[in-house]
């Protein structure tokens, strides 16, 4: 999956034909038929279940059910920066939602940021911040983190991203600063 998902981040949903998803995965036709007998359309809705599933399982539950909220909002951060190879990695979802592939994938999309800022405003109510308070600064977290990676590949500079990074934690009560990680998913 990782191959197929990469096809999908480096060409978009348009640009990844099946020749290009072969290549890469070193499967032909037939065999990504067999796994995916949807064709692109399946392989894309994969993708997206995939990359919902990370988030789900070290973004979203976490904020969700971390008894400590702001060690929560920190990880969720350590996560993000994980993630995206610290600016170096697009959001694929980010993509699709840029592209004619929305609105075929238009649950998947919404879900993914609806689910990021909600879980992120409950923490910080959970952490003392009142709830429109909270709301507001949780969309501008996950809106600064996809302008920070546009930015960051528009002037091909992942530092960009690192440093728009550490100021969306200080605002968000997560760490003070997110250390660069160098293992990636």
């Amino acid at each position: 999956m990782p191959d197929l998902i990469e096809v999908f981040r480096e060409h978009g949903y348009e640009g990844a034909s099946l020749s290009l998803i072969g290549a890469r995965t070193g499967l032909g036709k037939g065999s990504l038929y067999h796994f995916f007998p949807g064709g692109k359309e399946e392989m894309a809705a994969s993708v997206l279940a995939e990359i919902d599933a990370w988030f789900e399982h070290r973004v979203f539950a976490p904020l969700r059910g971390d008894p400590d909220p702001e060690a929560a909002i920190a990880a969720m951060f350590q996560a993000t920066d994980l993630y995206f190879r610290s600016g170096a990695r697009m959001c694929l979802i980010g993509i699709f939602a840029l592209c004619d592939a929305r609105d075929r994938f238009a649950g998947a999309i919404h879900g993914y940021f609806a689910t990021w800022t909600q879980t992120l405003a409950e923490a910080m109510v959970r952490s003392g911040r009142n709830p429109g308070e909270a709301r507001d600064i949780a969309e501008d977290i996950v809106g600064g983190i996809q302008g920070a990676l546009v930015l960051a590949r528009a002037v091909n500079d992942p530092g960009v991203f690192a440093r728009a990074l550490r100021r969306l934690a200080v605002r968000g009560g997560g760490l003070s600063s997110v250390r660069h990680r160098d293992t990636q998913p």
